[in-house]
């Protein structure tokens, strides 16, 4: 009788642990918004450190959604300051090789 009874189950459910889900990968693009940090646009640098460490809060917190959303905004905002400081380098160059005094 209880030979029926197991039969009877299917038999995935008799194994089955409850399916648990791997958290998708961490995307904080902390590498890059240190190497950010080197360029010369310094208050844009530090929110993009600022939004990386949040994004990186809310992965460890179980909030998925929000530290993709906040890893985001971190690579946007060091992808701006990467090109702000480019900017200003190239402009200091100009500025400095082009005013020769004689």
């Amino acid at each position: 009788m209880a030979s029926k009874g197991l039969k009877s189950k299917d038999k995935s459910s008799v194994f089955d642990h409850g399916s648990v889900e791997a958290p998708p990968p961490l995307r904080s693009y902390l590498c890059l918004t240190v190497l950010a940090c080197f360029c010369p646009a310094h208050p844009v640098n530090i929110v993009g450190l600022v939004y990386c460490i949040m994004s990186r809060r809310s992965y460890y917190q179980g909030d998925y959604e929000g530290s993709r959303r906040l890893g985001r905004i971190a690579l946007r905002v060091s992808v701006a300051s990467i090109i702000i400081g480019l900017l200003i380098i190239a402009i200091s160059c100009i500025v400095h090789f082009t005013t020769m005094e004689y």
